[in-house]
């Protein structure tokens, strides 16, 4: 069995310590579970363990917040901090906490303390550890600081807290807990990407809000990860609204979709199956390209985030790319999600010509996208949609960027049918006392939005003529309109002659054709 994040990032501290690795550089939001695992390294080497922080000072580790016997004020200053680990004779390991910002420019006496200090800790049994939320390493110490990157809580950490917290509420009999194993399942994946302490009090704010817990509460969930996102400010969070009933047609790609719902558990990994990568959908506007990430995101009940690649570019040189990273990093931190990546064709136009234009920034951002793509380890499932390949990178269509590439047609006849029927359904609307023949008939070469846009059309004529829709209302609007694919007719035959061999059919299987009058 693959060992937690949590045990192996213990042994890895421990043997660096063993080693008499001078200073470990530990970057995590997560003070108080660094904390922990410092302290059980620690115990298990016969270590003293001491803390500072500039509101405290050098303390012994666990030392309460209100007691003030064990404060030495003078050591607030981290050069007389630095100090105490020279004077400490038996091996110890001192936790520094926040000590970022001491490791700047201006504060050169620091730095060149510590440097000293990395020499001397070199021959002797006592550690620096540095544990702080950013990476901030001066020139000076690059040869002396080991950096360690926490990972976050892993599915058996979170397994353990949920344990603790239902024990705890046992005792309230007016608490309902409904947690069958698929339950516990659905739960602990969708907290997964959060830190113990938002899961924690995450699941206490549904238990106090519900007086329940049950394996439906992932909504709850997802909104503390929505807090995340937000947060961050480089990605939008879009909720669950909408699911495959909205989604006409496409049994291709639902059947695709449907088949790999359930690749994201436990039970998938000890199959054998890799998380899935993504998938790029081509296609014609309109169509329900944009729909179905949506609609994946309510099916797999996982997070949907919106790439909006202008918000990436920043004026600076190198922020832009400093943008995707962090972007790429929210995303996942919140894993198991689905990053939605809309019209990436118009994201990434002018990625040839990047040099000419802007200087390389274009191309140095697509870059860094397209290396994440391939080497991306986390559970995030990118849904990229385009309606132009003729602004498309080759190097986008590579195989293993995306597991498949879709290719969503104008809809067929029984396509368009279904399309009549749910937007009149969503309208409150009885779709048998309407002709849907005829609709269908009249509706040749529009797309799946046109027919809504006609729906609704139809919907203030009736409105103000003072009479419920009947079918001639409709019919009257899609006699007037004229369709996109009639005026765009060349650029979906080269679409349509593109995409056959290179992409799969999003309606039909291969080497069907959708038959239409």
């Amino acid at each position: 069995m693959t060992p937690s994040p949590t045990a192996g990032i213990a042994a890895e501290i421990e043997t660096l310590i063993r080693a008499r690795y001078p200073i470990l550089y530990l970057v995590t939001s997560e003070e108080l579970r660094a904390e922990e695992i410092v302290g059980e390294v620690a115990q298990r080497r016969q270590k003293k363990v001491f803390e500072w922080s500039c509101s405290t000072g050098m303390i012994p580790a666990g030392t309460s917040i209100q007691s003030q016997r064990s404060r030495n004020p003078a050591t607030r200053e981290p050069l007389a901090a630095l100090e105490q680990v020279i004077e400490q004779v038996e091996p110890a390991i001192f936790v520094f906490k926040d000590f970022h910002p001491f490791l700047t420019r201006s504060n050169h006496a620091v730095i060149r303390r510590l440097k000293e200090i990395a020499l001397h800790l070199k021959n002797s049994f006592k550690t620096i550890v540095i544990i702080s939320p950013v990476q901030e390493i001066p020139v000076e110490l690059e040869k002396e600081i080991t950096v360690l990157n926490v990972p976050l809580p892993s599915r058996e950490d979170l397994e353990l807290l949920l344990a603790k917290i239902l024990e705890d509420v046992k005792q309230f009999k007016h608490i309902s807990i409904e947690l069958d194993a698929a339950g516990r399942e659905r739960l602990l994946q969708a907290a997964l990407g959060l830190t113990l302490g938002e899961a924690e009090n995450v699941f206490a704010k549904i238990i106090v809000k519900d007086q329940r817990l049950t394996g439906d509460d992932v909504g709850e969930v997802f909104a503390q990860k929505q807090q995340i996102i937000r947060k961050s400010g480089l990605l939008d969070y879009y909720a669950a609204t909408e699911s495959f009933d909205h989604v006409g047609g496409l049994a291709v790609l639902k059947d695709w979709l449907n088949k790999r719902s359930v690749a994201f558990s436990t039970e998938a990994r000890d199959f054998g199956l890799p998380s899935p990568k993504g998938m790029l959908l081509l296609g014609v506007q309109g169509c329900g390209k944009s729909l179905c990430a949506k609609a994946v995101s309510s099916r797999w009940q996982l997070p949907l985030l919106r790439f909006d690649m202008g918000r990436m570019f920043g004026s600076l040189v190198g922020s832009s790319e400093e943008n995707v990273r962090r972007a790429i990093a929210v995303a996942e931190s919140v894993a198991p999600a689905i990053l939605w990546v809309d019209e990436i064709d118009k994201a990434f136009a002018g990625s040839q010509s990047s040099g000419g234009s802007d200087g390389g920034t274009a191309a140095r951002v697509f870059g860094t996208f397209l290396t994440w793509l391939s080497e991306k380890v986390a559970p995030v499932f990118v849904v990229a949609t385009a309606n132009d390949i003729s602004q498309l990178p080759p190097e986008l269509l590579r195989k293993g960027r995306f597991d498949e590439m879709f290719f969503v047609d104008l809809p067929s006849a029984e396509e368009r049918a279904e399309v009549f029927r749910i937007h009149l359904s969503k309208r409150g609307r009885d779709p048998e006392n309407y002709d849907v023949a005829a609709l269908v008939e009249t509706s040749v070469d529009f797309s799946g939005a046109e027919i809504e846009e006609a729906i609704i059309s139809a919907l203030y004529d009736a409105f103000y003529g003072r009479e419920e829709l009947q079918t001639a209302h409709v019919l009257s609007v899609l006699a007037e309109t004229v369709p996109l694919a009639r005026t765009m007719d060349e650029h979906i035959g080269r679409l349509r002659a593109w995409a056959d061999g290179r992409a799969r059919n999003a309606s039909v299987p291969r080497g069907a054709r959708p038959q239409e009058t």
